[in-house]
């Protein structure tokens, strides 16, 4: 399983599962350290101005291990509702670009298959990014979403 964080400039953090894993809320306060980390690497000074985070409310998220690393850190949640994968950029703008790239493609190891992920990904270009993560593009899908009392917005 791969969990990818990324901004209107680009990937920040590709984190791999390894095989035979599975996530927990240790595992992802783990993921989120990580994360930190990109985070002053590649955007130096977010850290300071803080950090928004938008992730669904699985398990691992609502946590109260999570919640508390969520809090010591300052980082702002975005809220996301419960079963709504077309309100999540991540869902609705980059795993189908990433899909039609990996298709129809083998891998003999599980190190060939993250070198095509990471390829992937270098290979978007920014504009790709900027798109995904517009705020009035997250706006219209809440606001659609809203009226249409909960229901999926793209059927």
């Amino acid at each position: 399983m791969a969990t990818v964080f990324w901004d209107a400039k680009g990937l920040i953090l590709l984190d791999i599962l390894p095989q035979g894993q599975c996530i927990n809320a240790a595992r992802y306060c783990s993921t989120l350290d990580r994360l930190k980390e990109a985070i002053r690497r590649k955007r130096p000074g977010l850290l300071r101005r803080g950090v928004v985070l938008q992730h669904d409310n699985a398990t691992p998220h609502s946590a109260n291990l999570t919640q508390q690393w969520l809090q010591r850190y300052g980082w702002e949640i975005l809220p996301h509702p419960a079963h709504s994968p077309d309100l999540a950029p991540s869902d609705f703008h980059l795993f189908g670009p990433l899909k039609r790239h990996l298709g129809g493609m083998a891998f003999e190891t599980e190190d060939d298959l993250i070198s095509e992920l990471r390829n992937c990904f270098d290979n978007l270009d920014v504009d790709f990014f900027r798109v995904g993560i517009r705020i009035n593009s997250l706006l219209s899908r809440w606001q659609k979403c809203i009226d249409l009392h909960g229901d999926y917005v793209e059927k």
